[in-house]
């Protein structure tokens, strides 16, 4: 059964620049073994040092919530897709995404505190 994981952006750099593998599985713990065995830098991302998964680290079966299934022992059908939805916590908002709102310049005034210093924004 081949099973295909998407890798999303943040954790690229960790699996060779790629965005997706794929893999032959029975199950989701299957599959993400496969991922980290052929990406090991993924593993600590993904995985506490007790093997399990991290609790910021979303799992996915075609757009089913591994927590609300069998967790890592979701079983998986030839053709599935695993999605990994890592949570990011972000802190300010970049001056060059505000530019894209229209009006900026007025949420800007009123919200000033919202606004890297010019040092912290990375464009």
């Amino acid at each position: 059964m081949t099973v295909k994981v998407m890798i999303p952006s943040p954790l690229r750099p960790y699996a060779g620049k790629r965005d997706s593998a794929e893999f032959s599985a029975r199950t989701v713990g299957e599959a993400l073994g496969h991922l980290t065995t052929e990406f090991a830098e993924l593993r600590k991302h993904l995985f506490t040092e007790e093997g399990k998964l991290r609790s910021f680290v979303n799992v996915y079966v075609n757009d089913e919530d591994i927590r609300y299934l069998a967790k890592e022992d979701t079983p998986t059908k030839d053709g599935d897709t695993i999605s990994i939805i890592p949570s990011i916590a972000g802190g300010c908002i970049q001056r060059r995404r505000l530019e894209l709102w229209q009006g900026w310049d007025k949420f800007v005034r009123n919200l000033p505190s919202l606004i890297c210093p010019p040092s912290r924004i990375r464009i």
